[in-house]
């Protein structure tokens, strides 16, 4: 028995979300699609577990899965093979082997989220589906001041979605950034987790402060009220995207921030 890591790529548009649903759902997940095609390759029914779950409408250019197989196929295999039998919204990039205690989400030391919104109307056409519309102006230096109150390790009930089930609200954030590129704001996030629709909630309320309907500072009460209903409404998921998840190099996999860049037709 080998497990085997895949770096993955998904249009989220195309899918009701990552996790597989019951059968009776009428949107096909990636999940489900993933390893229908995997077990065309292996020859016997394939279980996958990811590095985060992403919910219906969003976008994927790093995800990593991992999975066993006894069937002795080499890493080319999984990438061309499993290309061949997905549908063209979700891709295969990279396939390793990794250790029996390797998991794709237990083992990850922090993710990587980018939220793309524009405020110019009206809206690019190419960028359906993969771009927030927002009603702006929006204030990219006044959004970035607020996101930088975000950064170390605190409680983020004001950004936690009702139906999540983690055992606490404390995340680390590592970094995070907001800036403009043209038509369009970007939101770089990168913690050692992340909560239910906590990105999503979180681009709410830096949204409210960049149309000036509440100062910078705002964000810090609301982190320190832990109320999730003083905070903005969620933030569509159409514009948000994983990026990369980040492991121990004692795994040996392609490096996270390297694997999927943006396209630089999105953002600079």
């Amino acid at each position: 028995m080998t497990r085997w890591a895949l770096g993955i790529e998904y249009d989220g548009s195309c899918f009701g979300g990552f996790q597989r649903q019951a059968a009776h759902e009428p949107r096909p997940t990636v999940q489900g699609v993933l390893e229908a095609a995997l077990a065309r390759v292996a020859d016997h029914p394939v279980t996958l577990a990811c590095a985060g779950r992403t919910d219906a409408g969003v976008h994927a250019t790093g995800q990593v899965v991992h999975f066993d197989s006894p069937a002795p196929r080499p890493p080319r295999a999984w990438v061309r093979g499993g290309n061949a039998h997905l549908p063209p919204g979700v891709r295969v990039h990279w396939a390793v082997p990794v250790p029996d205690d390797f998991h794709a989400r237990h083992s990850a030391h922090w993710r990587r989220y980018r939220y793309l919104m524009t405020d110019r109307l009206p809206r690019q056409a190419l960028l359906r589906d993969r771009v927030a519309e927002v009603p702006g102006p929006l204030d990219a230096a006044r959004m970035d001041e607020a996101a930088r109150l975000l950064l170390g390790e605190q409680d983020f009930s004001a950004f936690r979605a009702a139906g999540c089930q983690s055992r606490h609200a404390f995340r680390e954030v590592q970094a995070v950034r907001v800036h403009r590129s043209g038509p369009l704001l970007c939101l770089d996030i990168r913690a050692n987790a992340f909560l239910l629709h906590m990105v999503r909630n979180i681009t709410g309320s830096l949204i409210r402060v960049g149309r000036g309907e509440a100062e910078p500072g705002w964000i810090a009460e609301l982190l320190a009220g832990r109320d999730r209903t003083r905070a903005a409404a969620t933030a569509p998921p159409e514009g948000l995207y994983l990026v990369a998840v980040g492991y121990p190099s004692r795994w040996s996999l392609p490096p996270a921030d390297e694997a999927f860049p943006m396209p630089h037709a999105l953002v600079d």
